[in-house]
């Protein structure tokens, strides 16, 4: 099989645009940041892709009314009215003193007959922009909102935090709450929140030029919050192989595993485990349970996860997982190789012990390159 870079793919982006199809997504923005051709390009091109996706789009963008904005605003307005979205409507102003009913009744109406709604906010209206969007959005229940910021997403000493759940949420706005983050980025972290709290399943924080990357890749470019960090690791089923072939060939584009063959790659898919989190999200990492009969043992292989939610105890509920299964298939002992610093403490941290080659199965090494059989690390434990 083909493989193509890890940053993006097609077959992420479908797999992406089947979770949106027929979905709603809420975009909040400001009219100044897309005032460059480049990040409008970007937007438009997104919304253009979900729209023709089936997906209904709602863009609220906030202006001071001024000609760099009008211009920025009528120029998206164009880009999306070129064929085939032809029926695209003007934009509508949302007045500040309208009700919240009034509000939604107008976004409703809109989409009753074209799936895209655009609306403008006054910059200094009564009700700040995203504060009205992330309201808009809990009354509407959609699936997505999206807030975008040319800084993109939230850093912590310089380091990206890809992934935020609702205890690391509420820990960085205490920050926040004492001055130690921008007003700015303490409003995002309230909104992201409040949505959340409010029945929105995930919000992203990112920048316009990495929209795409955002929304369409496993990787993602920004910032994905979600209320909880709940994670199943369950038996990867029949439907789920395309999604964790994908996860595979990126780790081994990473260097995280080692290149396979797709008999290999079988194995790890007929015996493999998938973590996912939250309610009906996609796979953020595996592992496979590879069984040698003759020893009554069991090899944790593949083990991968996405960089994005590293740290978030995936592995340790996968490597738990593994081991659960093997004491009820009364396995004498599993084991595990790697070259990776983070599995080592990760397996360490499950009472797996370092130990030599020949501690384990014979079988292990059969045609095995002896380079990298040099350069793994064996870990075993005891179930017994």
């Amino acid at each position: 099989m083909k493989t193509t870079s890890p940053d993006f793919s097609t077959a992420e982006k479908d797999f992406y645009l089947k979770e949106f199809r027929e979905k709603s997504l809420l975009f909040a923005l400001r009219a100044k940041d897309i005032t460059a051709p480049g990040d409008r390009d970007a937007i438009q091109a997104v919304l253009r892709t979900l729209v023709l996706n089936e997906t209904r789009v709602i863009v609220l963008m906030e202006t001071d009314a001024s000609t760099p904005e009008r211009r920025a605003i009528d120029g998206l307005h164009i880009q999306l009215s070129h064929p085939p979205l032809n029926d695209i409507p003007a934009p509508v102003l949302l007045l500040p003193e309208s009700a919240e009913d009034q509000r939604c009744l107008i976004i409703l109406e809109t989409l009753r007959t074209v799936p895209v709604f655009i609306g403008l906010w006054p910059v200094h209206a009564r009700l700040p922009a995203l504060q009205n969007a992330q309201q808009l959005a809990n009354r509407l229940t959609v699936y997505k909102l999206v807030i975008l910021d040319p800084r993109g997403g939230l850093t912590a000493g310089g380091a990206p935090l890809s992934f935020l759940n609702g205890s690391h949420l509420e820990e960085l706005q205490t920050h926040g709450a004492r001055g130690e983050l921008p007003h700015e980025r303490h409003r995002q972290l309230e909104t992201a929140r409040l949505a959340l709290e409010g029945g929105i399943a995930s919000v992203s924080l990112c920048s316009p030029a990495s929209l795409a990357k955002e929304l369409f890749t496993y990787e993602g470019c920004g910032t994905f919050f979600t209320l909880t960090d709940y994670c199943q690791a369950e038996r990867l089923a029949l439907d789920d192989f395309p999604e964790a072939e994908r996860l595979i060939q990126r780790g081994e584009q990473e260097g995280a595993l080692k290149k396979r063959t797709p008999s290999e790659i079988s194995q790890l898919l007929l015996h493999g485990y998938g973590a996912r989190l939250g309610k009906e999200r996609d796979l953020v990492g595996l592992c496979a349970l590879l069984p040698y009969a003759d020893d009554n043992a069991g090899e944790i292989a593949g083990l991968y996860t996405l960089r994005r939610f590293h740290g978030e105890g995936i592995g340790s509920r996968l490597v738990g997982k593994a081991i659960t299964e093997g004491r009820e298939r009364g396995l004498t002992y599993l084991f595990a190789c790697t070259n990776q610093e983070g599995a080592r403490r990760l397996f360490e941290r499950f009472d797996f012990h370092q130990v030599k080659p020949d501690a384990v199965p014979a079988a292990k090494w059969h045609a095995y390159a002896p380079e990298r059989k040099r350069a793994m690390s064996v870990y075993k434990r005891e179930l017994s």
